[in-house]
């Protein structure tokens, strides 16, 4: 078993949409994201695998609090009430009050929302750690550009736990995506993301969406490269119908399990999120 691999949330019952990672740090055994409430029974599967129980974990650091990446946090907690949250100071009055974030969710995902995602549970204030520039003994720093309140944790061995500030990417697939919701994409935001990335020059990236690759740079130059060409498409007047068929012909074209990424990344969502974007800066 690789180590450094994530566990497979086997998400709806499918393998390699999301993940998470487990990591040891200064303090015991810690989760990077958890997924959705909808997974957890694979997420104590795959602790279980690695000679773990949910117990033995002691800290779920978080990336951001998109319910693909948290939204099982509060129903951890409840089972395990030693569970410390480390989150950025935006995110953590969603995680302890989370009847916003599911509104707004609700109304994204509709009558879909509790088969995707499960309940969303509040997190006690108690158990919610607000991340600084050193989170048990890794270096975290905002990558905002997906979300406001998105943060990575860089590790001694310089694995990148990247959250989405490193796009999707199926392994083994060359395929890079960029997901852009709504409401908060920020291309500018993005781009200094990536660069702030490049400067810490991680050795891999271990992404949500999935898997851990091992070419930082290349991987990161492709991210870039369709951020500017997926923003440029919408600038330019693509209605969603033009740019579902332009992204779709060439995701189909070049990634090797297009079905996965669009499972971990709903092409009409990131048209709205871009879209979103661009009504913004022309107001």
């Amino acid at each position: 078993m690789d180590a450094l691999g994530p566990i497979d949330l086997q998400h709806r019952g499918t393998e390699r949409v999301i993940g998470c990672y487990l990591l040891e740090t200064v303090d015991g055994a810690t989760l990077f994201d958890c997924g959705p409430t909808s997974d957890i029974a694979a997420l104590k599967a795959g602790l279980g695998s690695r000679g773990l129980q949910l117990t033995d974990v002691r800290h779920l650091l978080l990336s951001h609090i998109h319910l693909d990446h948290a939204g099982a946090a509060g129903v951890l907690v409840r089972e395990h009430p030693e569970l410390q949250v480390h989150v950025s100071e935006v995110g953590a009055p969603h995680l302890i009050d989370p009847s916003r974030l599911e509104r707004s969710a609700r109304r994204l995902y509709g009558e879909a929302f509790d088969d995707l995602w499960g309940e969303l549970a509040p997190v006690p204030e108690q158990n919610v750690r607000i991340v600084g520039t050193s989170t048990l003994g890794l270096a975290t720093f905002p990558t905002i550009g997906h979300a406001s309140h998105h943060v990575s944790y860089l590790s001694d061995d310089g694995t990148l736990y990247a959250g989405d500030a490193a796009g999707v990417r199926i392994q083994p697939d060359d395929y890079v995506a960029p997901p852009t919701p709504p409401p908060e994409f920020d291309l500018e935001a993005w781009e200094g993301t990536i660069d702030e990335i490049g400067r810490r020059d991680p050795a891999r990236l271990a992404l949500i969406h999935f898997g851990v690759v091992d070419e930082p740079q290349p991987h990161l130059d492709k991210l870039r490269a369709r951020l500017h060409a997926w923003t440029g498409l919408v600038r330019d007047g693509a209605t969603q119908e033009q740019f579902l068929d332009r992204t779709t012909a060439e995701r189909d074209h070049t990634s090797c399990h297009p079905d996965l990424v669009e499972k971990a990344m709903p092409l009409w969502q990131s048209y709205a999120g871009i879209r979103r974007y661009i009504d913004t800066l022309a107001d």
